[in-house]
């Protein structure tokens, strides 16, 4: 099939999960033997043109910008809608594909004017990221993601909690979500970094242990329930030490935070990492730590996985799919620094028991979570929306 995929974030725009998911799914799509072109965002110094692994990869120049974010998102959909209505008088797309709310009226647009069914891809909601609706942007949001739904033929979500939270919230009929859990590059995490050298450059001595963070610095990632349980995690392991990487608008909050335990001189805040540099990092912690309190998915405890790091992850949402509790990964309840602590005191303390999990966690991650898998089961959606 010619498919049409819609994304505002695409490699090197890096904003959330949105543009490694794309990329990483526009790929296996092509192996299976579709034909895929992306229509994203333009980025600087990146071409307006890529051919990317035979993924098409169309940049749009958006001509007008604006300090809102939602204005701003209404105006480059304008572009992108005429985009599409060019490649598709050259391609001729079968299907087309858009990710979260974002690119929802190019996308809903392109389904009416080319007479083609629509695939949308939620990957959270603007209810549970907010924790609820209490403003009119927030109130705007959530219409779009109810009218993409609506008039989506199929909706993929990437978890049963999603799933649930979709056909509760938006009153979707369950035969109209398919369930396909997000990928990662397994092949990205065979190689062997240099762990010292890696553990050198952070600051982290030979016999100290290092407890990460990997995410964006917002309220919904639960950072500071880390941060909070930091202390009793280093009374414990004098010599532990914590990474955050990420960046957000909650920073400086969080770093109030950090100095505010006592502890600031064992907790480091890097910013952004590149992608090469982070899956080194990862594979050279002692400890992943994922306290997110809304996480619809947690694609990030599925790179410590395969990274072979134990991963310790609050027990919600598409992380409770993810990690099998003492067999794959360690379970804490969210919001608590106590259980926090807890669970990653008990990986730091028997290396037989984490050399247990990730043993277990690679094996399962290999099986059920390759781009190969997705893009199946995508394919079938699509197959499912032609037909009708």
């Amino acid at each position: 099939m010619k498919v049409c995929m819609i994304t505002w974030e695409f490699p090197p725009r890096i904003v959330g999960g949105i543009a490694r998911h794309c990329c990483g799914l526009a790929k296996a799509l092509v192996k299976e033997g579709h034909e895929v072109h992306v229509a994203t965002l333009g980025f600087p110094g990146t071409p307006m043109f890529e051919d990317l692994e035979n993924v098409k990869v169309h940049r749009v120049s958006i001509e007008l910008g604006h300090p809102h974010f939602i204005t701003w998102t209404f105006i480059f959909n304008h572009f992108l809608e005429k985009k599409i209505a060019v490649l598709n008088h050259d391609v001729g797309f079968d299907v087309v594909h858009i990710h979260d709310w974002l690119t929802a009226p190019s996308g809903v647009a392109a389904k009416h004017h080319l007479d083609r069914p629509l695939v949308t891809t939620v990957h959270s909601t603007e209810v549970g990221r907010a924790r609820g609706l209490r403003s009119p942007d927030s109130y705007l949001i959530d219409g779009l993601e109810w009218w993409m739904t609506y008039e989506a033929n199929k909706v993929i979500t990437c978890s049963n909690s999603m799933r649930v939270e979709l056909e509760k919230h938006f009153r979707l009929p369950s035969d109209k979500i398919a369930v396909i859990p997000n990928a990662i590059e397994i092949s990205e995490y065979r190689g062997n970094a240099d762990r010292e050298a890696v553990r050198r450059r952070y600051g982290i001595g030979p016999f100290e242990r290092l407890v990460l963070f990997v995410g964006r610095l917002v309220p919904q990632k639960g950072v500071e329930y880390l941060l909070r349980a930091a202390p009793m995690i280093i009374r414990q392991h004098g010599g532990a030490k914590f990474i955050v990487t990420g960046d957000g608008w909650s920073r400086s909050h969080l770093e109030s935070i950090a100095a505010s335990t006592g502890y600031g001189d064992r907790i480091r805040f890097l910013g952004f990492v590149s992608d090469s540099e982070l899956i080194e990092l990862t594979m050279s912690a002692d400890a992943l730590v994922v306290p997110s309190i809304y996480e619809p998915f947690g694609i990030v405890a599925l790179e410590g996985m395969a990274a072979g790091v134990p991963v310790v992850a609050a027990n919600i949402g598409g992380l409770a799919d993810i990690i099998e509790h003492d067999r794959t990964g360690v379970l804490v309840y969210p919001e608590n620094p106590e259980s926090l602590a807890w669970g990653v005191n008990k990986v730091l303390s028997d290396p037989g028991y984490s050399q247990w999990l990730i043993h277990n966690a690679k094996k399962k991650v290999q099986e059920a979570y390759s781009w190969k898998a997705a893009a199946r089961r995508t394919s079938e959606v699509y197959e499912e929306v032609a037909r009708r």
